[in-house]
C-alpha cells in the first residue's frame, strides 16, 4: 500500500471500469435475446438461404435428369426412324421391281373383261 492511498483508489477505479464494460456487454446480450423480432428475422433469413440453396440443387438435379432422358428419347426416335426408313425402302424396291404386281394387274383386267362379257350377254 502506498502512503497516500492512491493505489487503492486506482485499483477500485480500474475494477469499476471493468465491471462497467462487463455490465455493458451483458446488457447487450440480454437486449439481443429480448429482441424477438430481430431473432426471427435472422432465423427467417437463414431459412430462406437454405431453401434457395436446396432449390438450386434440386433444379440442377432435375435439369440433369431431364436432359439425359431427352437425349435418350431423341436417340431412340432416331433409331426407330432409321429402321422405318430402311423397311420402307425395302418394301418400295419389292413393289417396284417384283413381277407379282403385274400379275395382279393382269388378273384384274381379265376379271373385268369377264364381268363385262357376262353383263352384256344378259342384256341381249
Amino acid at each position: 500500500m502506498s502512503g497516500n492511498g492512491t493505489g487503492d483508489v486506482e485499483a477500485l477505479r480500474e475494477e469499476i471500469r471493468r465491471t462497467r464494460v462487463e455490465l455493458g456487454e451483458t446488457m447487450e446480450l440480454l437486449a439481443a435475446r429480448a429482441d424477438v423480432k430481430a431473432r426471427l428475422r435472422e432465423s427467417a433469413a437463414q431459412a430462406k438461404g437454405r431453401m434457395r440453396e436446396q432449390a438450386a440443387q434440386t433444379m440442377a438435379r432435375v435439369r440433369g435428369q431431364a436432359s439425359g432422358k431427352a437425349r435418350f428419347a431423341r436417340e431412340q426416335a432416331a433409331g426407330k426412324a432409321r429402321l422405318a426408313r430402311a423397311q420402307a425402302q425395302g418394301k418400295g424396291a419389292t413393289v417396284r421391281g417384283g413381277p407379282i404386281p403385274w400379275a395382279v394387274v393382269a388378273a384384274g383386267a381379265v376379271a373385268t373383261v369377264v364381268v363385262l362379257l357376262i353383263v352384256r350377254g344378259r342384256h341381249r
